[in-house]
């Protein structure tokens, strides 16, 4: 007999509006929901509050509408939501995408493709960033092509990796060929995650490493029509949490 009740969400934090920092979505007002849990430990995971189980008292189990209600708290209209972590799809956030549709809100992801879920053909936007070897972690194509078959459908699907080395340069001309059909994101890696670094040297430090990384993809053949961001909320508030 199937059980079809309601699970709470672990969450981690609720904030905004701010605007979406990453990806596709880029400048896009949001507001984030941030679950709590995640089936990896990148060595520069910049979000281990929402990672690792020593903080699990910060988070709180909530239900679909106490979720929606602290978001018609921040916001007075329907506006993207962007469903963050750790890693938001070991959670059952069926019920969540539901009721925020019905109440005109969209919805979008990122999960780094270790796990499938039927739900994500119920999303607006699916970002797929596998881990590469600077994370500590790899992500197998095998699973980050039924997260892809998921969201196939979906207004965008995309694959987001973050480059710290060469390393993950080829990792993500892996992907890319792998993948053709699913367009790419490269991103620059965020050395220095101290959020109480100075934003000029913080700042700086970014903007060096992207020119560094925008002069490496021009020249490769592969990786040549990439997208290539920086994080621009790193760019405009430093390491702080919560923006």
């Amino acid at each position: 007999m199937s059980n079809n009740r309601e699970l709470p969400i672990s969450i981690s934090e609720i904030f905004g509006p701010t605007v979406q920092g990453e990806g596709t979505l880029i400048g896009v007002p949001t507001v984030f929901v941030r679950t709590g849990g995640c089936d990896y430990r990148c060595t520069w995971c910049d979000t281990m509050y929402a990672v690792d189980p020593k903080y699990h008292k910060d988070w709180t189990p909530m239900m679909a509408d106490e979720v929606m209600a602290r978001v018609c708290d921040l916001v007075d209209a329907p506006i993207l939501i962007t469903l963050s972590g750790g890693n938001p799809a070991i959670q059952s956030l069926q019920p969540l995408l539901r009721l925020g549709h019905e109440m005109g809100f969209t919805f979008a992801l990122e999960t780094q493709g270790s796990i499938a879920r039927e739900w994500f053909r119920e999303l607006d936007f699916l970002t797929i960033s596998p881990k590469g070897p600077s994370s500590g972690n790899i992500t197998h194509a095998d699973t980050v092509r039924e997260c892809i078959q998921a969201g196939l459908h979906l207004p965008t699907t995309c694959l987001k990796i973050v480059i710290f080395d060469e390393d993950d340069l080829a990792y993500a001309q892996q992907f890319r060929l792998k993948f053709p059909e699913v367009s790419m994101i490269l991103q620059v890696g965020n050395a220095d995650i101290d959020p109480d670094l100075p934003l000029g040297a913080s700042r700086q430090m970014l903007l060096d490493e992207y020119r560094e990384l925008i002069d490496r993809v021009l020249v490769d053949p592969i990786l040549n029509r990439c997208l290539v961001l920086p994080q621009l909320h790193a760019l405009t508030w430093g390491n702080k949490r919560g923006v």
